[in-house]
């Protein structure tokens, strides 16, 4: 499907043609209503998936988790979008901040469809295991592996991108200037015959081209009085060329096997296979994925609960005390 007819449901458009998002991107075709799309689609499917976590505790807490869920991923975004942009353009790269917000609602959306595809799941265990550390263990890697692949593919656009030149320097994308289709290929002297007449000196302004004389051929010479004398030509030394063994020399005016005339300031061609240098921006785009991850993580925690304890009572926000990441040991540990 083309990105002109795009799917009524974003994220089948997003899996199943992916290559006209990117193009859509790099283009900036429409990228108001297409991040408008990934955003509602986001913000349906990450109240659905908050409403199976508070349900655990109660259908109140349920109604606040579909509310929070979804704030904490705009949260999160509006918090470090700033500063992939900035990143971007210190290291110069053109990329607009519609371009931007478009690269991360793609890995929002593709988080936020696959956690609402794993409620079922959740769901099933809310009703057959209700043990509240294992179901925020389960919910708290199932949204991890849900992140994991959707930071995959912000990395694939941005790599699209780059390709497309948008995260190098200007400087760098700029095309060297095309070679002079009038440039003369270097010349190859032309090899004479064993026999030949000799050759009289070219005339006062005419240009002289190269001739390769075998050994022992005599070449003509003008005198002053313009009388031509001949005189025997020196022994040609051997070309060596490289891979050539030692002692084997080819015939005068001949090029060896594979050689191809180079026009002048040609440089050769680069080696299949070489490796490209990583742009700044693609090494930035890792820092930064951490970043939005311990951005997000605290934000989870200060926006708590989502899960809701049942020996608490119902409650909007805890008290900001320890971290995520102890919480989650504390619970592996006490499982």
């Amino acid at each position: 499907m083309s990105g002109d007819r795009p799917s009524p449901l974003v994220i089948e458009r997003i899996l199943r043609d992916r290559d006209s998002i990117w193009q859509q991107i790099v283009a900036e075709r429409d990228l108001n209503a297409l991040t408008g799309r990934m955003l509602a689609s986001s913000a349906i499917a990450l109240a659905c998936y908050g409403a199976v976590l508070g349900f655990f505790h109660s259908p109140l807490m349920a109604l606040t988790s579909a509310v929070k869920l979804p704030l904490l991923f705009l949260v999160t975004l509006a918090i470090c979008l700033p500063t992939l942009y900035l990143f971007n353009l210190v290291f110069g790269a053109r990329l607009s901040v519609r371009q931007s917000l478009a690269l991360v609602m793609v890995a929002i959306t593709v988080t936020s469809m696959l956690a609402v595809a794993f409620a079922p799941i959740s769901l099933f265990f809310l009703i057959t295991a209700n043990d509240y550390g294992f179901f925020k263990l389960l919910n708290v890697a199932i949204l991890t592996l849900s992140a994991l692949v959707g930071l995959r593919f912000l990395t694939s656009g941005m790599q699209v991108l780059n390709d497309h030149g948008l995260l190098a320097p200007e400087a760098a994308n700029a095309k060297a200037e095309p070679v002079n289709a009038q440039t003369p290929v270097q010349a190859v002297p032309a090899a004479v015959p064993v026999g030949a007449t000799p050759v009289a000196a070219p005339a006062a302004g005419q240009s002289a081209e190269p001739v390769a004389v075998p050994a022992g051929v005599a070449v003509a010479e003008s005198t002053a009085n313009g009388a031509l004398t001949t005189a025997p030509a020196p022994a040609p030394v051997p070309a060596q060329w490289p891979g050539q063994p030692a002692g084997a020399s080819f015939p005068p005016g001949m090029l060896p096997p594979g050689h191809v005339a180079q026009r002048p300031g040609n440089s050769p061609p680069a080696r299949r296979g070489e490796p490209t240098q990583r742009p700044a921006s693609m090494t930035l785009l890792y820092i930064w994925i951490l970043l939005f991850g311990f951005v997000g993580t605290q934000l989870a925690w200060t926006l708590r609960p989502f899960f809701g304890d049942p020996g608490q009572d119902f409650a909007f926000f805890r008290s900001i005390d320890g971290n995520f990441y102890a919480e989650i040991l504390r619970t592996i540990a006490n499982l």
